[in-house]
């Protein structure tokens, strides 16, 4: 009898969470099957257990929605408060310390990764925390803090700290997070982390050009002791 109400189970969210579980097959090249990620992904297990707590939440029932979202913290290691709202096709990505804020507000299409976190920045009331847009990348580790907007088709580069807006078709990276637009255009949603561009870095590369343009230009070496390659990037 046990094993029948755990096959009910499980048979019952492949039935409702079916474009959840193809979402994670289209997205992680390592999901083998589909009943692999209904078995063994704790990012799918979360969300479960969220739709649940945030569907008594919404009801005003008190104290068992928290105790809902507790023990999905506990069983896959993603705290997602039953207050947030979250629409379709979510996917968090291996999942281990993923945090979402009561009031966080999360589109369609999007992709979080390990570490995320969607806070709030102090004891103030009322809306506090983030809202993403649709088709949005958050790399692992990010921080998103505070009542500002992540507009659609961003991608928020892995330990990004972000506090304030973010317009669509953006990426973000460094800490505090700074700005880089991508043309104009979506980014791709499985954009590799490694193809992130970084605003400071590529300017330290052009000063450093400019720098040894002059010093052709005026004769001008290097001091005694320093190579060139001491200050490659």
């Amino acid at each position: 009898m046990f094993f029948l109400i755990i096959a009910g189970i499980f048979i019952a969210i492949f039935l409702i969470f079916i474009e959840e579980i193809r979402t994670v097959k289209e997205r992680d090249p390592a999901a083998a099957s589909l009943l692999e990620i209904v078995l063994l992904y704790p990012g799918l297990h979360a969300l479960v257990f969220y739709r649940i707590s945030h569907r008594l939440w919404s009801w005003k029932v008190p104290l068992i929605p928290r105790w809902f979202s507790q023990t999905a913290r506990f069983m896959t290691g993603v705290e997602i408060h039953p207050g947030a709202q979250i629409g379709r096709k979510f996917f968090i990505d291996h999942g281990m310390g993923v945090v979402v804020g009561e009031t966080a507000i999360i589109g369609d299409n999007v992709l979080l990764y390990q570490g995320v976190t969607l806070g709030g920045t102090g004891k103030e009331t009322g809306k506090r925390h983030p809202t993403l847009g649709n088709n949005v990348v958050v790399g692992a580790g990010a921080k998103i803090l505070g009542n500002i907007t992540i507009g659609d088709n961003s991608y928020i580069g892995a330990n990004a700290v972000v506090i304030k807006n973010v317009p669509p078709n953006s990426t973000v990276v460094g800490i505090p997070g700074r700005i880089t637009k991508q043309e104009g255009q979506r980014i791709d949603l499985e954009l590799d982390h490694m193809q992130v561009s970084d605003p400071v870095m590529e300017n330290m590369k052009k000063l450093l050009g400019r720098i040894k343009t002059l010093e052709k230009k005026t004769g001008c070496e290097a001091p005694k002791g320093e190579s060139d390659a001491e200050f490659t990037i």
